[in-house]
């Protein structure tokens, strides 16, 4: 084992990967256009490959609901709440104002059609609701959102609210945005409401909203199948992003664009590059074996084959 280990140093060591490039020291090497900041970083293994203005503080809109929607999934998975759960609208939630679903007061709503609206077109009155679903009030949801940043190492952000409207005292980087939302669609559940396009929203009652994603990198960009979008006229168009191709999982984030086509232009040529430029090896497949067995001398059995706990990339 232990010589195992020492040779997959090794290989960390002298496999020739590229160290990430920092727009800041790479000045011929512009892959964004009218932003304030953005990162690029392969999913599986966190590794930074472009960067600008990556730590910066800055507004980020409603990108910050790409929080919002982890703790969704979280409960889910924790088995705190399901899909199926009917949601009552309280006269908070059905109050928000800016991107909404137009939710009913008083009526209830499966906690699935909540989500999916929330990924698709955004609804801030989703957000309030399953905030109030999940930790009993928006106030506890957001506390629980600045306590998972900090459990994720995003010391660069801070949230007031789970919707993005504006607010003082609010923050985030590019940096944290990429961690935030490659943790966010570790839950596979999150792609079943991401390549939607264009469906109507049910409100029980005759009346139904149309949903239109506003992620256009869906349609325009073929390797892309998930992204959280925002604006306000502080923040500018932010747009966190990933695409997936050749074994290869890219997060993107543009924070700070002056327009919407520079928020997505930028995306795609940070996608371009990443694709171009670099590919996956997995070192340790968790469903092989490694060449050693671990020896217990006490144990029912002399000799246990060893597995790797989870894939480990390079």
């Amino acid at each position: 084992m232990k010589k195992f280990l020492s040779a997959l140093c090794v290989l960390c060591l002298f496999s020739g990967v590229s160290p990430a490039l920092s727009a800041k020291a790479e000045g011929d090497l512009s892959l964004t256009k009218g932003c304030k900041a953005a990162y690029l970083m392969d999913c599986d293994s966190g590794e930074c490959i472009y960067s600008f203005n990556e730590t910066d503080r800055m507004p980020i809109a409603s990108v910050c609901k790409v929080m919002t929607l982890t703790l969704c999934f979280d409960a889910i998975e924790e088995g705190k709440a399901f899909l199926d759960d009917e949601v009552t609208i309280s006269s908070n939630a059905s109050g928000m104002g800016g991107s909404q679903i137009f939710l009913e007061n008083g009526y209830s709503y499966p906690l699935n059609e909540l989500i999916k609206s929330i990924v698709v077109c955004s609804a801030n009155d989703s957000c309030v609701a399953v905030a109030e679903k999940i930790s009993g009030s928006e106030d506890q949801f957001v506390a629980d959102m600045n306590q998972k940043a900090m459990d994720l190492g995003c010391s660069n952000t801070l949230f007031a609210n789970c919707t993005g409207l504006p607010k003082e005292t609010q923050y985030s980087c590019a940096r944290d945005v990429a961690v935030m939302f490659a943790n966010l669609i570790r839950h596979k559940e999150y792609f079943d409401y991401s390549k939607i396009w264009l469906e109507d929203f049910s409100h029980g009652n005759g009346r139904t909203t149309s949903m239109t994603n506003t992620n256009k990198l869906i349609r325009r960009y073929n390797p892309c199948d998930g992204g959280k979008t925002g604006f306000t006229g502080e923040a500018g168009f932010c747009l966190a992003s990933t695409a997936f191709k050749d074994n290869l999982r890219l997060v993107s984030v543009v924070l700070g664009a002056d327009t919407s086509e520079d928020r997505f232009s930028s995306a795609v040529s940070m996608f371009d590059y990443g694709f171009a430029n670099y590919k996956n090896k997995i070192i340790l497949d968790k469903n092989v074996t490694l060449n050693d067995e671990f020896c217990l001398k006490v144990g029912k059995k002399q000799s246990y084959a060893v597995y790797p706990e989870r894939n480990a990339y390079l």
